[in-house]
């Protein structure tokens, strides 16, 4: 496993990626978006990296699985354009916490003329707290509000899970029509070019190659790709119970990897798992 393990950090490595912001968005809940970020941050914290956790999420769910339950020093501050001090979790991992409230500053900022810059602009007066990190993950709330927005405006790339559900693909293209209209809003008023800038990226989650539902699901991301000569579904999660366990009991999946029986247990679903954090990073 150890070998696995030092494989994988090579090759993340070898990408030679520069500073990146990434931002995990989702139309609605139950997509595994919490569970995903924290997993990938984690890995690639494994790996060396240095990773900045923002939760922008008012359900929290991303602070507490690092056990952290706080109303002061949290994304609030961070849009009341306050000084933060990351909280520390682990080696080569910090967060800035959630805030039950968040929704809250999100109506009370909805009339400033820059209510969709606020992070934009606490990144820039804080380069030097920024700097110290190769990688910004943020966890945004289900929706596409202030928050959100704020999230995307900063962001290299936007990933969002997709589920082979009814309304899985239905999410997809409710989220480009959002981005698109988004991007056509904030726009350079004298250059005319947007200052979205971000690559809308999707994650097929959650795939059960023996349940119909998949395959449908797979064959229309592969009928998408045959007709339009590209794919933004840049990787691909099996469904797996360990994913869950992974979250409930706190441990993430890069550390039950390093148990020699779960691994020989589980290890195609763990390269694949591997496999996709190197494409996600990838595409980033």
């Amino acid at each position: 496993m150890e070998d696995i393990i030092k494989e994988l950090k090579k090759r993340i490595d070898g990408l030679e990626k520069g500073f990146r912001v990434i931002a995990f968005i989702g139309d609605k809940g139950g997509v595994g978006r919490t569970s995903l970020i924290w997993n990938i941050g984690e890995t690639l914290a494994e790996a060396g990296k240095k990773i900045l956790f923002l939760d922008l999420d008012h359900q929290c769910n991303l602070s507490q699985t690092y056990e952290i339950y706080t109303s002061t020093n949290t994304v609030a501050d961070v849009f009341h354009m306050k000084p933060v001090e990351p909280i520390n979790v682990k080696e080569n991992i910090d967060i800035i916490p959630g805030d039950l409230n968040i929704d809250e500053v999100e109506v009370e900022l909805s009339n400033k003329i820059t209510k969709n810059q606020i992070l934009y602009m606490w990144m820039e007066d804080n380069q030097e707290l920024i700097a110290q990190y190769d990688v910004v993950l943020i966890d945004c709330h289900p929706g596409f509000g202030l928050a959100t927005k704020n999230a995307i405006a900063v962001s290299h790339s936007v990933f969002s899970p997709l589920n082979p559900s009814k309304y899985g693909y239905e999410a997809k293209y409710n989220l480009e029509l959002r981005m698109s209209k988004y991007r056509d809003e904030e726009i350079d008023t004298r250059t005319r070019k947007s200052y979205i800038t971000a690559n809308l990226l999707f994650i097929a989650n959650k795939i059960a190659h023996n349940k119909n539902s998949s395959k449908a699901f797979l064959k229309s991301i592969q009928e998408e790709k045959e007709e339009t000569g590209i794919s933004d579904v840049v990787a691909f999660i099996p469904e797996k119970e360990l994913i869950n366990t992974s979250t409930l009991n706190g441990v993430p999946l890069i550390e039950m990897e390093k148990d020699r029986g779960l691994f020989l247990k589980h290890r195609d679903f763990f390269r694949k798992f591997n496999q996709a954090v190197l494409d996600i990073y990838e595409a980033a």
